[in-house]
Parts: C-alpha cells; sequence; structure tokens
C-alpha cells in the first residue's frame, strides 16, 4: 500500500522552508508531498539527487524548471518531451545543441520565440530562428542573440518595426547599425508595425498615420538611446525629440556632449529633469542650477548626485524630503567635511550625516546626544553605538527613536524588552523587535500581542517551543505557516505534521 500524500497547507509550507528538517523527515515528506509542496521543497539547499527525483516525481513540469533554474538539475534526468524543462536547461548553460536544433523546428512559435531568447545558442539556430515566419520569434532573436554582422545587418532591415526595436536594444548589435536604427527607424522605412498592418493580436493603442509608424519609430529610438552602445553622437540630437519617453531615457545617459544636458535641464516634463539631477555626467553649474528647481522630485533626486556640492546639499536638505538615507556625496565627505557638516546648525545636514556608520566617536555621541529627535533616529541604528547611548537615546525621545534603536543589531535584550513594553500606539516596534536577534522568548511573546508582528516573532528561533505549538494552530495561515518553519520547531511537532493524513 502507497504512503499518503500529503496536501499543501500552511503548516506543511512553513515545513518545507524549515533549515532544521533532519535529513530523514526531509526523505519522508518529498515521498509523500503533493505537486505544491514539492514546489516548496524544491528551493531547499539541502536537496539530494534521490530527493530531486522524487520532486520532479511529484512536482511535475514546474518543480523540474525550478530546480533547472537552480542548476540542480540532471540533464539526463530530464524528460526529452518537457519542453520548457529543456527550455530552462539550455537557457542555464547545459551544453546540448541537439536540443536547440530540434526546438528551432518546433510547431508552436511560442516554443520558437521562448529558444530565441536562450543564450548561447549555436550559430546555425541563430540564422534559422532569425528567418522565421513568426515576427515574434525573429524579434526576439534580435533583441538577445549575438549576430554576426551581416544577418545583424539583414535584421536592420527588417520589414517590421517591432524586430527593429528588439535590434535596436542589443548591446551586441554593431554601433554602426545602432545609429542608423536612432535616425527615424532605420532605412528602408519599415513596412509594418504593431498599430497597422502588424500580425493579428499585436495590435495596441499606438499611433499610426497614414503608414508613417510615428509611435512605432520613436520606440525604436528610445531603444537605441537607452542602449549604451549606441554611439553618442547618434542620439545627441534626439533631445528635442517630441517623445517624453525618448528624452527621458537620454536623461539617463552619461556620455552626452554638455549642450544635451543644459536642453534637458529646461525640459517642461518634471521626470525628465528628476533623471537627469541624478545623472553624474552633469557639471557644477548646471547642478547649481537645477537647485532652484522645485518640481516634484528633481531637488531630491538631485541630492542623490554623487558631486552635489557641500553648500548646495546644505540647501537641498532644507526644502527636500530626502529622508534618513546615506547619499553619496556625504558618503565620499572627506574627514574635514565630516567635521564641518556634524557642527551644521541645519538639523536636516546633521541628519544626513548621522547615517555614515564610519563615524569618529566623538562626533558619533555628540549626534546621539543630539537635541534634535530626527538627528537621533537617523544614527540610532549605528551598530558602534553602546548599549548606555541607546538607552539614553530612548530615554530622551521616547518613541521618537525607538523603532530605529530597535534595528540596531548592538541593541541588549533588555532594551529590546523595554521598547516592547513601552512602544504605546507605534505599533511598528513590535515588528522590529520580532525580527531581532537578540530578542528573547519573553520579549517575543510580548510581540505576538501585535497582529502584524505575530508572524515575524512566530519565525524567531528564540521562541519557546510552547509557544510555537499554540501558534501552529494559530488561525492566521501566515502565522501558523511561521511557526512551522521555525527552526526550534520539536522533532516530534515535526514528525507529527509529515504523519498527518487527509
Amino acid at each position: 500500500m502507497g504512503e499518503t500524500v500529503l496536501r499543501c497547507e500552511p503548516r506543511l509550507v512553513g515545513l518545507a522552508a524549515n533549515r532544521a528538517l533532519p535529513p530523514e523527515l526531509l526523505d519522508l515528506f518529498a515521498r509523500r508531498a503533493d505537486g505544491a509542496l514539492c514546489a516548496f521543497l524544491a528551493d531547499r539547499d539541502d536537496l539530494t539527487p534521490a530527493h530531486r527525483r522524487s520532486l520532479v516525481a511529484g512536482g511535475g513540469t514546474d518543480v523540474a524548471v525550478r530546480l533547472a533554474r537552480r542548476g540542480l538539475l540532471d540533464a539526463r534526468d530530464a524528460d526529452p518531451d518537457d519542453v520548457s524543462v529543456l527550455l530552462a536547461l539550455l537557457d542555464e548553460g547545459v551544453d546540448r545543441p541537439e536540443w536547440a536544433r530540434r526546438l528551432a523546428r518546433h510547431p508552436d512559435p511560442e516554443v520558437r520565440a521562448r529558444l530565441a531568447g536562450v543564450a548561447g545558442l549555436p550559430p546555425d539556430v541563430v540564422v534559422l530562428l532569425a528567418g522565421d515566419s513568426d515576427v515574434d520569434v525573429v524579434a526576439e532573436v534580435a533583441h538577445f542573440a549575438p549576430l554576426a554582422p551581416m544577418l545583424a545587418a539583414d535584421l536592420a532591415r527588417h520589414p517590421h518595426t517591432v524586430v527593429r526595436r528588439a535590434l535596436a536594444a542589443n548591446e551586441r548589435t554593431p554601433p554602426v547599425l545602432l545609429a542608423a536604427l536612432a535616425m527615424e527607424g532605420g532605412r528602408p522605412a519599415a513596412a509594418h508595425c504593431c498599430a497597422c498592418q502588424g500580425p493579428p493580436g499585436r495590435h495596441r493603442d499606438v499611433w499610426c498615420e497614414d503608414g508613417g509608424h510615428q509611435d512605432a519609430v520613436s520606440d525604436i529610438q528610445g531603444a537605441a538611446a537607452a542602449n549604451p552602445a549606441t554611439p553618442a553622437d547618434a542620439v545627441a540630437g534626439l533631445s528635442a525629440h517630441p517623445s517624453m519617453v525618448v528624452r527621458w531615457t537620454l536623461a539617463a545617459r552619461d556620455d552626452l556632449p554638455a549642450y544635451v544636458y543644459r536642453e534637458l535641464a529646461v525640459d517642461p516634463v518634471p521626470v525628465v529633469r528628476g533623471d537627469l539631477a541624478q545623472n553624474p555626467a552633469i557639471g557644477e553649474d548646471l547642478i547649481r542650477a537645477m537647485a532652484t528647481d522645485r518640481a516634484y522630485d528633481v531637488q531630491r533626486r538631485l541630492a542623490h548626485h554623487p558631486h552635489v556640492p557641500l553648500d548646495v546639499l546644505t540647501h537641498l536638505a532644507t526644502v527636500a524630503r530626502i529622508g534618513p538615507t546615506l547619499l553619496p556625496r556625504i558618503a565620499l565627505a572627506t574627514p574635514e567635511e565630516i567635521d564641518l557638516l556634524g557642527g551644521s546648525p541645519v538639523p536636516a545636514v546633521r541628519m544626513l550625516l548621522a547615517r555614515r556608520t564610519d563615524l569618529p566617536p566623538p562626533l558619533l555621541a555628540a549626534l546621539a546626544a543630539d537635541p534634535d529627535a530626527k538627528v537621533v533616529a537617523a544614527v540610532a541604528d549605528n551598530p558602534a553605538l553602546t548599549g548606555a547611548q541607546l538607552r539614553a537615546m530612548v530615554d530622551a525621545h521616547g518613541t521618537r527613536v525607538s523603532s530605529r534603536v530597535a534595528r540596531n543589531p548592538s541593541c541588549p535584550p533588555e532594551l529590546l524588552e523595554h521598547l516592547v513594553a513601552h512602544a504605546g500606539e507605534v505599533r511598528r516596534i513590535h515588528r522590529e523587535v520580532a525580527r531581532h536577534p537578540r530578542a528573547t522568548g519573553a520579549t517575543l511573546v510580548r510581540c505576538l500581542t501585535d497582529e502584524r508582528a505575530r508572524a515575524v516573532a512566530a519565525r524567531h528561533p528564540a521562541l519557546d517551543p510552547g509557544t510555537l505549538l499554540v501558534l501552529l494552530d494559530a488561525p492566521d495561515p501566515d502565522v501558523a505557516e511561521a511557526a512551522a518553519a521555525n527552526p526550534s520547531l520539536p522533532r516530534p511537532t515535526m514528525e507529527r505534521l509529515l504523519a498527518k493524513t487527509r
């Protein structure tokens, strides 16, 4: 009589991820799991060849593909008729050119299109797919394959804009062809686009007037502009392009002439100026000019520029919503600049400095004792702080800094318990403490009182086994799953879960 199949439910999903599951129980689990559970088990790092074969037998194609993507499926174990598995193995570098040649002639164009996106295809397969009758297959080849110069030139003259757009996005396309595609979509003009005479089902809400393929040509130019292999001088003239998307793409390139950046800095669309503001290629003059741009996100993005002058950054700190993040310019600050920033009378500037983790001890202590709660919160998760300093922060500023203190890996267990006990209405503190590696079992039990922290606490290995057993039967499936995934789950409980029948 065969073994009873284990059906997918939250506790077994959690157990499938439990890293403390003993090998002999994993053997049993892999044999009895249904298809859904096999998929979860396939993500484990301790699978033996026997486990993998059991999981493929129970989970079929989905599990086999999952294992193939992780490099855990032997090509000899693959079903030669399972197209999805063969494609996954080929894409992961398995050297079986005979599979590629067979799939290139598969009757389903979707299979051929998926094959066209596989890396490392034999040259003869690339040529075969490039001549496919289905435009989607050809587009996939144009987008992903390394193409011989003559073949790439042929595709650049393809009558459908979809193929040209794909070729324009391929970084291995010869630069001379990319430059040609950037100029009005290439020559001769394309005959078809998705909005006019393209294949059925490919029509979209795009513009094509009198066969001009206007939107499709803009799309090709945008792809060429985004391609770092396209020569800068070939796309520099697109800074006044009528398509905002093309101009937006240019704003992120760091190899364009200075005049292009000056034109983009006064672009009527804020997102174009916003991307330009963070571009490391713009110079100080343009940075200073853009610092007064109050449009949405421009000043915040400018603050993230790696070479923004400190005086400009000081101004931006007072007018932009930057938040407690380590800015590139702050990370590059010299010791002298650090001292200058630390002595700033502007709390927002000190808050930016507080995100550095390598501050000199005297300056770190000064920021930890800062009278402004936002500055203290910004420095509160610095692991160099002592337990006494962290406690002083909490005593001075309470729940305004407690969440950040709870993220500090150096936070002592007794302070974590204090934070939960005095969390008040700031429920986020429970979640931060629940994931802290130094939280005690007693503190974690307190965290269980918060609905959103319960599943986080249920995964913590410091939670006592008795509490785990209760949580296994919680009505919330996320909590039950988390409890089953806890490495402190007793072995007898694991055995009981695997012995259950339905």
